[in-house]
Formats: structure tokens, sequence, C-alpha cells
């Protein structure tokens, strides 16, 4: 990513801050729509606070995605201002025919049509400028940097909970989300430390909070709570206290052992300060809106982004808990059930109500953990009645030999009617139940000639 390529895309951000600062003096109601995930209801979260703080209004919907249909409704309202966060990019030709303008927010592969010809319309989108929107900036930072010219350097943690729900922060934090985070340095809003990353170690027993613990994953532990008692008494380690009740040579030795298992366990945590406790990581923050979208509980979770501390953030928590719960037994499934194999991609089906919610997640976990093989992207797919729900996953040294997921479900979900897009690593696709089998087909095809090219 080059700085001109940055400046271009904040030079649009600005452009789209000027549009909504104009609606907001004038006393028009912002429309905004919003994916329902971490990052769309981070970036929702964002949008909202900016335009409260500003004098102004807003009407919040938070959908699972975005179809031609659903725009189409929204042909009806009479909103003089529209705003799409983590979805948009996809339709730019529609939204441009809403009876208001509209702002694009998004991040996720653009079509051919890139929206740059509407007068109704600004779209702020990293692909626009040569960026990477899998890496260099989600959703909720393209909201912040869409609303940074109303002055809103204190959302700048928001914005990157956002980023970590859509695991951009894994390794090394760079471009827009490099900004991000050093301007809320700067402002005394983010703090840096270095420490353990592991999940619940507060809340619950060492085993059980290690057992918990999905990103950064460990092998033999994640996802099974035996596995991580029997590491803990291999290593003479005390299990069934907190980890800040362990002796300070436990706590070392533990550290040791855990980086040599995954060496990201340890490194950089990020905080906001001024948050309460249960949000003060941003981590914790993501993982508590990522279990709001993945239960349907949007409202809680734009309710916690825009301050509600009471309620609402102790529904979020349970649901964390139970989305936890969930992704425990998703990886005892797959680790019993395994993948569907073919030449070039694998695949897991389920139609219970309970794995559906977390099958996108549970792919990713496999894969890093080994569960599934990590050569072969997976294709998880959910039935829901006469249609499928396709959530594809797979690995940086995949997308380095050339496979693009959005691409690869996008193309084979047009064959049938459907859509599908995203990102190269991680992507969604809609078909007829009825074309499953031929749609898997034609991905496996595809995704075939793009390592082989």
């Amino acid at each position: 990513m080059t700085q001109e390529a940055q400046h271009s895309l904040l030079n649009r951000a600005e452009e789209a801050c000027s549009f909504i600062k104009e609606h907001i003096n004038k006393g028009h109601i912002v429309r905004i729509i919003s994916h329902n995930d971490s990052d769309g209801l981070s970036a929702a979260g964002v949008m909202c606070n900016a335009i409260s703080r500003h004098g102004g209004k807003f009407h919040v919907t938070i959908i699972s995605r975005a179809s031609e249909e659903f725009i189409q409704k929204l042909r009806v309202e009479k909103y003089k201002l529209f705003v799409f966060c983590d979805m948009g990019s996809a339709y730019p030709d529609l939204i441009s025919k809403l009876k208001g303008n509209a702002v694009i927010c998004d991040h996720h592969q653009i079509p051919d049509d890139d929206g740059e010809s509407y007068q109704n319309l600004v779209h702020v989108n990293p692909h626009l400028f040569g960026m990477d929107g899998t890496r260099d900036v989600s959703a909720s930072g393209v909201s912040y940097i869409s609303v940074r010219g109303m002055e809103n350097t204190d959302l700048s943690g928001l914005a990157l909970v956002g980023a970590f729900g859509d695991m951009q922060c894994s390794d090394e934090i760079q471009g827009v989300n490099r900004m991000i985070l050093d301007e809320g340095m700067q402002a005394g809003v983010i703090e840096e430390h270095e420490g353990l990353k592991i999940m619940y170690k507060k809340e619950e027993p060492v085993y059980k909070a290690l057992a918990y613990n999905f990103n950064p994953s460990l092998k033999g532990i994640s996802g099974d709570p035996e596995g991580a008692r029997a590491f803990l008494s291999e290593h003479g380690l005390s299990y069934g206290i907190k980890f800040e009740d362990l002796a300070d040579e436990e706590k070392d030795l533990l550290k040791e052992e855990l980086i040599k298992i995954n060496p990201r366990i340890f490194g950089k945590i990020y905080s906001v300060p001024r948050e309460i406790p249960q949000l003060r990581d941003i981590e914790d923050y993501s993982r508590i809106l990522d279990a709001c979208g993945k239960n349907k509980r949007y409202g809680t979770g734009v309710s916690i982004c825009i301050g509600e501390r009471e309620e609402a953030l102790e529904e979020g928590i349970k649901l964390a808990q139970k989305y936890r719960d969930s992704l425990v037994k998703g990886i005892k499934w797959i680790n019993k059930e395994g993948s569907v194999q073919l030449d070039n991609i694998q695949y897991i089906y389920t139609e219970d109500k309970d794995k559906k919610r977390v099958v996108g997640t549970i792919s990713s976990i496999g894969l890093e953990l080994e569960i599934l093989d990590p050569n072969k992207p997976v294709i998880a797919i959910s039935r829901m009645h006469d249609i499928i729900k396709i959530s594809g996953r797979t690995t940086m040294p995949m997308i380095k030999k050339g496979v693009n997921l959005s691409y690869a479900l996008g193309e084979a979900a047009k064959s049938f009617n459907g859509s599908g897009g995203g990102h190269t690593i991680a992507a969604g696709a809609v078909v007829p139940f009825k074309d499953m089998d031929n749609f898997i087909d034609i991905v496996d095809e595809i995704v075939g000639t793009q390592i082989n090219h």
C-alpha cells in the first residue's frame, strides 16, 4: 500500500464526511444500513455516534446481507441520505437510484461498476485505490475515516473493534488500521501492552480459558477442555484456578509452553482505558459484538456501541458465553466428522440451527488447528429451507497461491441466479438448495484454475 493510495482514500472519505455534515446541518435523518457481524455493528456504531454528537438523527437497520431485493425496497423510503456500512459496493447502480443521496463505507471487493460516475453517491472503499480491504482497513475503519473530519478521534477504539472482529489485526497492524491505531494512541484513547492473549482469563479457571481461546488458536487445547487440562497437568501447572491466582513462576512457565505451540499467543494487546472493564480489551469488545450478531440480537449490539452499559451489555456478555460454548461444540463436530474432500476444496454441511450460527467461524478455526486441511479452502454450507447459505474460508498461504474466494463464490453463484462475494480469504454466497452439488463442483473448478494459473 502506497502513501498516495492512502491519501486518495482519505480524500474520498473527506468527501463523504462533507456529504454527511451537509445533511445533518439541514436536519435530515440519516438512514444507516449495516452488516450484522462485529465489523458491521462497529461500523454502524461509529456512524451513529458521530451523527448524534453533531446534533443529527439516524435510523439504523442491521441485516445479514445486502441484496437487490432489499435495496429495491428502500426505493420507497423518503430519506435524503442513505449510508451503507460494510456493504453496498456490489450495488452502486441500484443505490444511486434511491430517492436520496448515498454514501457507501465498504471494504469488500468491488465489481466492474465502481460507482464513480454517480453524482448522488460517494463510494468509500480501499479497493478503489488499489488497497487491501482484507488487511488494510475494515468497514468500521472506513466509517471512522468518513466521519474523521467531525472530530471523532475517541471513536478510534470502536473503529479497531471491527478490524479485530474481521481478523485484520491478528499479525502486524497495517495500512489505515495502523493510522487509526496511531491516532488513538496519541490521543490517549487506545493503550498498548504486551501479554498472553488468553480470552476469559479473568472469568474462568485457566484450563477453561485456554479451551475457549480461538484467536490465536492452540492445537490440542482450543475447543478441548480435557486437552487443556491435560496440557496443564503435564507441565505441573494448576488448572482449577484463575490465571491471576497462578504463582509468578507458573505464569512464566505457562507463557513459555504456550509460545511453543503458537508464538502468536504472546504479543501486543490493545485496550480502551476509558471504557468499563468488560469492554476495555478491544478483542473482548469485538467478541461480544460478534455474539450479538450471530444470535441475531442486532439492537443489543448497536446499543452497546452507542453507550448502553447496563441491560444491553449484560445480555451481550451472556450471548458471548453462549456463542463460546457453541464454538466448542462446533469444534468437536468437525473433529469427529471432518469434511468432504474434492480436488481443490473441501466442504462441510449442516441443517442444525446451532451449527449454522458458527459454521463460518469454526471453518476458520478448523483450518488454523489443522483439523481441516489448510491446503484446501473450506466451503461451509447451511441449509435454509429451499436455499443454502455458503461461507467460504481459506488461509493466507492459499491466497498467495492465487485463491480468491470472493471471485470463486460470486462467479459460481451467478450460474444459479444466486449472489456472492466478499474477500479473497473469506466470502459468502446464497444459491438454491437444488443446485448445491453443481455449485460445489463449479467452485472446485474455479479454485483449481486459480491455483494452477
